[in-house]
């Protein structure tokens, strides 16, 4: 080990470590919310005849969401272990680890054989792996997100921090434009039956290019120093849980309204504008992929706003403007016309939210404890929010017929994230104490 704790040595190369690693934390999420984007949207417009074939749609729809849920219940487990870890081991190899995990869980999901070849088997192999990328998921996120922000200084958090969250509507982006371009160039014959294995198998590909950018990665220099003070902790998740009580039930409130907002428009819409409204599958994910491009940019500005006018008041926006807007989606979506522009103002509001969301969620923890006090906020509030959502909104729909319990459910769900802002710390730039060692 190195006698020296500090990994860069002036300006330039400081600026220059914190480039590569906001590169390796977008390119990592990115490819990996490719694999676990990838499986949602096939959940909602082809897992449910393939693996699930019943007489009623809309129940096979339901229990294809069911093994979407599976990938966010495992998140924990894969949030205790890899966070632990990277508390003790550190941020690049357990990074690196949970990489591998999701491409080879997703690349054989692309070679599974459906219901009809393997009978209950092939739903079965389908739960299996996709609990193994809900266990790599769930030790990403914190990583990504330090990987990026223990670079960076005070003032500037927002914006470095939000390399992770843009991960996810990036991931997305390429995962229904795969998907969008199969379902457009095959027949619907030809989709079903192998079209959509390719957008797995691509994972392959991606997945490797990932590692190539994470392997010749540096450490943080926030964990040089633990390591060098030797001030890593021997059992990081009893210690949060006995000494961060407070700041996990105030990241964990946070993160549910915006799971709900990103479950709501970038998932069970496709459901709902095909089945509910007529639209053409093509239709749908368009409106998902418009409104993730957009996302490209707006999660980075959001940020950096919160660097300038605080984290709270940023994700209190959007969190207030998405619960409006589920009402108002409800009352003017009929058509593509109305479904688009829809989704990308309700992807607007998640941007808001999603953007502040890495650096509000790391700064509530103290460095020694950050890799696993974040693993375990993002973990366990994707179970609350993200993973029930599309079952609840489903399973809603198919009772009430209205769409306004729906709507009614992300107003709850974005409450409870002004609860967790409001018990959150306010730490912005005079987060120094809990982002660096000294």
């Amino acid at each position: 080990m190195s006698s020296s704790p500090t990994v860069v040595h002036g300006p330039v190369s400081e600026r220059r470590s914190l480039y590569k690693a906001f590169a390796a934390s977008l390119s990592g999420t990115s490819l990996e919310w490719y694999d676990f984007a990838v499986y949602s949207s096939a959940a909602a417009l082809v897992f449910g005849d393939l693996f699930f074939p019943g007489s009623d749609p809309l129940t096979g729809t339901l229990q294809a969401f069911a093994t979407y849920a599976v990938g966010y219940v495992a998140r924990p487990l894969g949030g205790i272990f890899f966070g632990r870890l990277g508390d003790v081991i550190g941020r690049k190899r357990v990074l690196v680890a949970t990489l591998l995990l999701i491409g080879v869980a997703t690349f054989f999901i692309g070679l599974l054989p459906t219901h009809a070849q393997a009978g209950a088997i092939a739903p079965t192999m389908l739960v299996v792996l996709r609990f193994a990328q809900g266990v790599g998921v769930g030790g990403e996120w914190g990583g990504a997100v330090l990987l990026s922000s223990e670079f960076s200084k005070a003032g500037e958090r927002g914006f470095w921090a939000s390399a992770a969250q843009v991960g996810p509507p990036l991931g997305t982006l390429m995962a229904n434009g795969v998907l969008a371009v199969l379902a457009g160039t095959l027949s619907e014959e030809a989709f079903l039956s192998w079209g959509w294995r390719l957008a797995f198998l691509l994972s392959a590909v991606l997945v490797a290019f990932g590692l190539l950018i994470r392997t010749k990665l540096e450490e943080t220099p926030v964990f040089r120093e633990l390591e060098a003070r030797g001030d890593r902790p021997t059992a990081p998740v009893s210690e949060v849980l006995r000494t961060q009580t407070r700041p996990l039930i105030a990241a964990i409130l946070a993160r549910v309204g915006p799971d709900v907002l990103y479950a709501m428009f970038a998932v069970f819409v496709l459901t709902y504008a095909t089945k509910e409204l007529g639209m053409s599958r093509g239709q749908a994910v368009t409106a998902v992929l418009v409104g993730s491009a957009f996302q490209v940019g707006l999660i980075p500005l959001s940020g950096w706003l919160s660097d300038r006018y605080g984290r709270r008041t940023v994700y209190a926006i959007g969190a207030v403007g998405g619960a409006v807007w589920s009402v108002v989606f409800f009352a003017v979506a009929s058509s593509f016309a109305t479904v688009l522009p829809g989704v990308v103002i309700g992807l607007l509001f998640h941007s808001l939210m999603y953007g502040p969301q890495a650096a509000f969620v790391s700064e509530q923890f103290t460095a020694r404890l950050r890799y696993t006090g974040s693993s375990l906020a993002y973990t366990f509030a994707g179970v609350i929010g993200g993973a029930l959502a599309p079952l609840a909104f489903t399973y809603f729909l198919a009772k009430s017929g209205t769409e306004y319990v729906i709507a009614a459910y992300i107003v709850v769900a974005c409450a409870v994230t002004l609860v967790g802002l409001r018990l959150g710390q306010a730490v912005d730039d005079s987060v120094d104490a809990a982002v660096s060692p000294a």
